[in-house]
């Protein structure tokens, strides 16, 4: 492949770092995080290397599911601030080279959202149809993104005597997406923000969205999908779309488009990512190779995103019965750390006994992964979990900015959430003591962003897994036409010899090591002797003779 150049596919070697604006950083001293305090953190953002900012929703909602019960999508919950500071942040951001994106809850609104107070008024109302009505539920229902929170994806509604579906909590009305209308007022939600200067959506829930037999044709929703990323760059030309699509990978390769006719610009890579928990479980990196290799080939104008934790429970619902368990019995044995019956709601260090060389280990794979980097707020530090606060939460703890905290000068009772205790409290850890020692966390992802950075073939190469003799070590390329990128990380706990075949390169190529400047000669086989310390890694350029690259 031959790295385009082109700006309007600045996602392809973004660094993306999620924010839940509420609990970052309070700046007039309420007790909830906002935008104010998110813009002063910008020079700090920059300093890591992050390039987009992905925003989690911060629109007007009654707040009972972190936002995502929008009741009004061109509407600033008043606690984080206004538009006024949406403008501002984004102005100040793109001073630091910073894009922003934010999140387009597309499969539901809230029950208090003005469309569904209408709908559920009369059957006659112009906006019935925004949603989706049942007089009898299905023989066939669909199953409840929240078993043993909801009983199922149907509620009565007393006025109006019909059902109406919500994949999500009840609360959470499904929009009918085959609803041209619904259409449309989606299509103004995107161009409003992106009249304000976003540069893009993370879109919400895509497979809940799409492919629904019950209640639609699934070709249908791909046209809408369509439909919608062709509206979004006719507004701007470098407008992106990445989505959560929690499918196999042989389904994710249809939101992406066929033909060039594209649909969703980025995915994120579910199935590597559960594949990913396995293989540590296990300390065996098999899964994940295999998951690897299942990706499907995408087109240049396509992206893979890669991520470690994000703002939910880390689902395993991809993984069979035996192997999920697996994994709750290496990262969550109590019952209290599971939830829905297929995540855990830890965050990594956590799960890894705090192990930094295990911990170290997983991000340097993420940041060497063909694909686009996603960071979600505080993994930069280590941040912990609170299993005190009920279900999903207990991973969107407030941001840790001191030893005593300094997320607000309120307190802690006002706060969003409590933060972590023990040795993940913010005596512990916090962003100031990290930015002191060159030893912590935080230096480390900054190096890795700036290696990703100076690395494009990362973000537009192609995949290769390479061949090594010691099954604990993956061992992955990523090659453009004229860039090479090679990746070692070991599984195992003990330090490993083993044998790296990189294949065919001209005799003096040299294997360049980026965080020590170390340098490797492979022989006329292609071959190279190599060594890892447990947990260890080794992130490398291939250096040909004559091409001049600097590390």
């Amino acid at each position: 492949m031959k790295i385009a150049d082109t700006s309007d596919l600045w996602w392809k070697n973004a660094v993306v770092y999620c924010v839940d604006v509420d609990k970052y950083l309070d700046d007039d001293g309420d007790g909830t995080g906002d935008l104010a305090g998110l813009s002063r953190r910008l020079p700090y953002l920059a300093d890591l290397g992050v390039t987009c900012l992905w925003l989690m929703p911060f629109y007007s909602t009654p707040g009972l599911d972190n936002g995502y019960d929008v009741s009004d999508y061109y509407g600033v919950d008043g606690r984080v601030g206004t538009h006024g500071d949406v403008v501002e942040l984004i102005r100040t951001a793109e001073d630091r080279g910073i894009r922003v994106i934010v999140d387009l809850v597309m499969n539901h609104t809230s029950d208090r959202h003005p469309w569904f107070l209408d709908a559920r008024s009369s059957r006659d109302s112009r906006y019935r149809d925004f949603y989706v009505w049942r007089d009898e539920i299905p023989e066939d229902p669909r199953e409840t993104q929240f078993p043993g929170e909801e009983d199922g994806v149907w509620e009565w509604d007393e006025r109006t005597e019909q059902y109406y579906l919500h994949s999500f909590y009840s609360h959470q009305p499904d929009l009918n997406a085959e609803n041209p209308d619904v259409q449309r007022e989606l299509a103004k939600v995107m161009g409003f923000w992106l009249q304000l200067g976003v540069s893009g959506f993370r879109v919400d829930a895509v497979p809940s969205f799409v492919s629904s037999p019950e209640r639609r044709e699934p070709q249908r929703d791909h046209d809408v999908l369509r439909a919608l990323r062709r509206f979004a760059q006719r507004r701007s030309s470098d407008a992106m779309l990445v989505g959560e699509v929690n499918v196999p990978h042989d389904e994710q390769a249809a939101y992406f488009g066929e033909d060039g006719d594209g649909e969703l610009h980025m995915q994120f890579d579910f199935p590597s990512n559960q594949a990913l928990y396995l293989a540590l479980a296990r300390h065996d990196p098999e899964p994940l190779r295999a998951s690897l290799r299942s990706r499907p080939e995408i087109s240049t104008i396509s992206q893979w995103a890669n991520f470690v934790r994000n703002h939910d429970e880390l689902t395993l619902d991809q993984l069979t019965d035996d192997e999920r368990a697996e994994v709750f019995a290496a990262f969550a044995p109590e019952e209290s750390m599971q939830v829905f019956g297929r995540g855990i709601r830890r965050r990594l260090p956590p799960m890894l006994g705090g192990d930094p060389r295990w911990v170290r280990m997983v991000y340097s794979l993420m940041f060497s992964l063909p694909g686009t980097p996603v960071l979600l707020y505080g993994e930069e530090i280590g941040l912990g979990e609170n299993l005190d606060i009920p279900e999903r939460d207990a991973v969107r703890v407030p941001m840790q900015w001191q030893a005593d905290g300094g997320f607000s000068t309120a307190p802690a009772s006002q706060h969003p959430l409590p933060a972590p205790d023990g040795p993940y409290a913010p005596a512990h850890v916090n962003i100031e003591d990290q930015l002191m020692d060159p030893d912590a966390l935080f230096p480390f992802i900054r190096d890795l962003a700036r290696t990703y950075r100076q690395s494009p073939e990362i973000g537009w190469g192609d995949l290769e897994i390479l061949d090594v003799t010691a099954p604990s070590v993956l061992a992955h390329g990523a090659r453009t036409d004229d860039n090479r990128f090679v990746a070692l990380h070991s599984f195992a706990a003990e330090p490993v010899q083993f044998t790296l075949s990189v294949g065919d390169e001209p005799a003096g190529t040299e294997l360049l090591c980026l965080a020590s400047g170390e340098r490797w000669q492979p022989g006329a086989d292609g071959r190279v002797e190599m060594e890892l310390d447990g947990y260890g890694t080794r992130r490398m350029r291939v250096c040909r003779p004559g091409d001049g690259r600097l590390r």
